[in-house]
């Protein structure tokens, strides 16, 4: 194993693992604590949905990779707790109708978290919901009730899913679309849920699900799609009277970069994608860190206009996402640098990229010198431009468990297949 995979291995399993299930898990009701302030204080006892399935996905990964003997865990510790938090889904989240509450109280009730009461607000928990019981739903640990359930739960969220996101009907909190775009996160989750319930089940409708999104990002020759070899929308404008504005101007470095990761997961997973993953996919990525790199301080940037630099453009005003951008373009977010830092590994091998093997040691060395806490217990998520911790909340109110542990975690299974191959 390289020095980067032994390092990255060491803040898998000494620091980021080790913190949350000392400090977060909930085996009482099932779960996980999220609430958390950027140093590791707990505000709230309530439970995202988003959370809650994400959690349930990456324990069920880390079971899966300890069984293999990847990584030095107990897989039975990790299984236990991918199935708690799956059935807490099950029993509390999953509403009627194929979707799901945003958030409930500790022991699972549904908490109002719309204007007017709502319950279901986002269709990106129902997605991810979805993947965690697809996840959960691969462990010879789950009963075969319990195993056919959470199938069935997660094909009728990622079907009611598909059919708003295609209909641009989808409530997307914390992230909402105005009318007029097509935005990518969207395209994103129902890939990767796609791919991962067909691991689950090997259902067909989830390969055509996984299918159609990835023509809707690549296009199929007689439709553009969201990409390009050398540009890409976050959001595309309907109306080219609207490509002046700064949504439709602004770029999201990081979630491209993640979702570059997912295609190639993808036709690794379903093989008849294989055929239609582009050459110039390593392009796209080498330009998005082109654009996204901050010269001054280094690292990657949450929003960058699409020639570079702070995001401009016409606004609408009166636009949650807008200001979004705006005040938040210059943090330095976890998320966004170890979904780089695993893209580009995955992409320097797939391609043969020399230049994108640079990247991942550039990303990885400023990963070190500014995410980790000093103290060791896991990392200081989100970062103002020159690094610095800072308190704020720039999506949900919570401590991600997920993008850093599936990363480090995803990056150590390519460099254990790269020693045994």
């Amino acid at each position: 194993m390289s020095k980067i995979g032994s390092e990255i291995r060491e803040q898998l399993l000494k620091s980021v693992l080790p913190w949350w299930l000392h400090n977060a898990v909930d085996r009482e009701n099932g779960g996980v604590f999220t609430c958390f302030s950027n140093s590791g204080r707990q505000l709230s006892s309530e439970k995202y949905t988003w959370s809650q399935g994400r959690w349930a996905w990456l324990c069920s990964r880390i079971a899966v990779d300890s069984e293999a003997g990847i990584i030095d865990e107990d897989p039975q510790l990790w299984a236990e707790l991918a199935l708690e938090t799956a059935r807490f889904v099950q029993a509390h989240a999953i509403l009627d109708g194929g979707v799901t509450a945003y958030r409930t109280s500790t022991e699972g009730q549904a908490l109002p978290s719309g204007p007017q009461g709502e319950i279901a607000v986002s269709v990106l928990a129902d997605l991810f919901a979805a993947l965690g019981l697809a996840g959960a739903a691969r462990l010879p640990q789950a009963g075969d009730q319990e195993r056919s359930t959470w199938v069935q739960s997660a094909h009728a969220l990622l079907a009611h899913a598909e059919e708003r996101i295609k209909a641009r009907t989808a409530p997307s909190e914390p992230y909402p679309v105005r009318p007029g775009f097509q935005d990518a996160a969207g395209l994103m989750l129902l890939l990767n849920v796609g791919v991962q319930l067909h691991l689950a089940s090997g259902s067909a409708e989830s390969a055509e699900t996984a299918a159609a999104s990835l023509t809707q990002l690549l296009g199929d020759g007689t439709t553009e799609g969201m990409w390009k070899a050398d540009s890409w929308w976050e959001y595309r404008p309907d109306s080219s009277d609207d490509v002046d504005t700064l949504l439709a101007r602004h770029r999201t470095p990081g979630h491209l970069l993640e979702m570059l990761w997912m295609v190639i997961e993808a036709a690794e997973v379903i093989p008849a994608l294989e055929s239609r993953i582009p050459n110039w996919l390593p392009d796209l990525a080498v330009r998005a860190l082109d654009v996204g790199w901050d010269d001054q301080y280094g690292g990657i940037l949450r929003y960058v206009d699409g020639d570079g630099g702070e995001p401009r453009g016409r606004l609408f005003g009166n636009d949650a996402y807008e200001t979004l951008v705006a005040q938040t373009w210059d943090t330095k977010l976890w998320w966004v640098q170890v979904e780089a830092l695993y893209a580009t590994r995955l992409l320097a091998e797939r391609f043969g990229r020399p230049d994108l093997l640079d990247w991942h040691h550039r990303i990885w060395s400023y990963i070190l010198d500014i995410f980790p806490d000093p103290s060791g217990q896991e990392w200081l998520q989100i970062r103002d431009r020159g690094g610095k911790p800072l308190d704020r909340v720039v999506a949900l109110p919570v401590k991600d468990p997920f993008h850093i542990a599936r990363s480090l975690l995803l990056t150590t299974e390519l460099e254990t297949r790269r020693i045994h191959t």
